[in-house]
């Protein structure tokens, strides 16, 4: 072996020694966010890691780790032992991270096999011209459970691609300084992936048709001019990350042939659907009330009765009358599907099935019921359940409550001040506190949980087999997190809070429990507002 290879081999090992010391620091930062143990108890583990990657940086001549480690060891140094991190010190820590973090994954770097930061979720990558908007942003994220990183140069970005895929890229569409130099990245970006990244374009110029169609064709799912601030980007970000997965539609096949009923049931399920499947035409309501199916296929003819008249009967349901149904049948004659279709039925499939065609007729009829049934029971602008919708929930969750034997709180959160909000800045920024509030609680609660907008500025929530000191606990953590959110107004910020009341179902009707937890709200109003009180059993 050559001496000049001998010597890349030992740079190579000296690297790979600095980025992993690098991750073992970026870890105990990543440990101080999801714990919720005080900072100071991973002071001097932090100072211990990091005084560690400044020696090796030294070492190995790997000056930008070392710069890195030292802003670290100095803010962590000058601050006091035994007091709590104050926000101007988290967002110091938080810029010297960003920038070890972006060390780390520089060119030098790529015979490390092992990825050098560790992410609580897949990462949002950042690559703007202003770099205070991109700090500003990040910082923003990371209050709704977020993990970015912003990048200087579009060599970094693709080196960090290379290691983690992100949820998105919000990208400058002149990023690297010439004319749509961040469109060509992008589209460089994106050969290496077999699904295309989600992209949040933005321009300080009205972009041209072809400008837009090609931001559009590489991935582009939004294209902001003028540019938008944080609160409208965290937002367009929630929409394009896989927090937002796709539940599987849950589909009733009634069936009189078994062969056939079986043949439905391993095709949807191959698809991810949730199949649920009966022969007998006379358990139909009950199938209904145990399935609650989102479309719904049914044999044309079967003995007793026929799909139409099980049609007819499920139309007579409120709760069914928008649900797809789809029949299944031999029958060729166009004159009959037709008359089959005006008596309750959205669709006419012939046997034999394409399974290719019937997936694809689900998928369409499945989408476009599901957005029908948000238009019907969501608020428009939270996209939480609406006031009707919430007390429905409520009334069933009551019912499951009795069944089990399982406590259940139902608590109100009404925005402290709201009216001066909306007078100060305006409703539009008004009502981005309402969407900042409704994805804090979304990210933070249980799936199991039931988030609604009661009316204004108040929130509904249902929590089940919850006690109600725990209801309270959670809660509180939730309140004391949003009131140190920077909302953003243009060129200022400002905070918000909110009151609660939480009520726990003590056997009684759920006007009852709404009332409990409404008097638990107003109490807190009166001990001050930004704050959780539980309402008197």
């Amino acid at each position: 072996m050559s001496d000049a290879s001998q010597k890349e081999k030992l740079r190579q090992h000296f690297a790979r020694r600095v980025t992993t010391q690098a991750r073992v620091v970026l870890d105990i930062w990543q440990k101080v966010h999801a714990n919720s143990e005080p900072f100071s108890a991973h002071r001097e583990e932090l100072l211990s890691a990091s005084d560690k990657l400044v020696r090796y940086a030294k070492r190995f001549e790997m000056a930008g780790h070392a710069d890195a480690g030292n802003k670290v060891l100095d803010i962590v140094r000058n601050w006091p032992d035994d007091t709590p991190l104050n926000d101007a010190t988290e967002r110091q820590l938080q810029d010297a991270f960003d920038a070890l973090a972006r060390s780390t994954l520089r060119r030098t770097d790529q015979t490390n096999t092992e990825a050098p930061h560790q992410f609580r979720r897949t990462p949002v990558y950042i690559a703007l011209a202003n770099v205070e908007m991109a700090s500003r942003l990040i910082r923003q994220l990371e209050f709704f459970g977020f993990r970015a990183a912003a990048f200087d140069s579009a060599e970094e970005l693709a080196e960090a691609c290379a290691l983690h895929k992100p949820e998105t890229i919000l990208m400058d569409v002149n990023f690297g300084g010439s004319k749509n130099a961040g469109i060509a990245t992008i589209e460089r970006l994106q050969e290496r992936h077999d699904t295309p990244v989600p992209i949040i374009f933005m321009s300080d110029e009205d972009g041209t048709i072809q400008t837009r169609l090609r931001a559009s064709r590489c991935g582009g799912e939004e294209f902001f001019y003028p540019a938008v601030d944080p609160g409208q980007l965290i937002e367009k970000i929630e929409t394009y990350t896989h927090g937002n997965t796709v539940e599987p539609y849950r589909v009733l096949v009634l069936d009189d042939s078994r062969a056939q009923a079986k043949f439905m049931e391993t095709v949807l399920r191959k698809a991810g659907m949730t199949a649920h499947i009966i022969t007998d035409p006379m358990e139909i309501i009950h199938a209904l009330d145990m399935f609650s199916p989102e479309i719904i296929i049914l044999d044309m003819y079967m003995p007793g009765c026929t799909g139409m008249e099980v049609a007819r009967v499920i139309r007579q349901q409120d709760r069914f009358h928008s649900v797809p149904i789809i029949y299944l049948s031999a029958e060729d004659d166009v004159t009959k599907q037709l008359h089959a279709m005006s008596l309750g039925g959205d669709d006419f499939l012939t046997k034999p099935i394409d399974p290719k065609h019937l997936i694809a007729t689900l998928h369409n009829r499945g989408r476009r019921a599901r957005s029908l049934l948000a238009l019907m029971i969501r608020d428009s602008l939270t996209g939480l359940y609406n006031h009707t919708h919430t007390l429905y929930l409520l009334d069933q969750e009551i019912v499951r409550a009795r069944q089990k034997d399982q406590p259940l709180c139902f608590a109100m959160i009404d925005i402290d001040y709201f009216k001066k909000v909306n007078d100060t800045f305006g409703h539009p920024i008004g009502d981005r506190v309402l969407r900042s509030l409704s994805m804090f609680l979304k990210q933070r609660l249980r799936k199991t949980d039931h988030i609604g907008r009661y009316g204004g500025e108040e929130f509904a929530i249902i929590l089940p087999n919850t006690r109600p000191s725990d209801a309270r606990n959670v809660l509180n953590e939730i309140r004391e997190r949003f009131s140190e959110l920077q909302q953003p107004a243009g060129d200022r910020e400002f905070n918000v809070t909110f009151s609660c009341g939480v009520a726990s179902w003590n056997n009684e009707p759920s006007q009852t429990l709404c009332e409990r937890a409404d008097r638990a709200l107003y109490t807190s109003k009166e001990h001050g507002r930004n704050c959780v009180s539980l309402a008197d059993n």
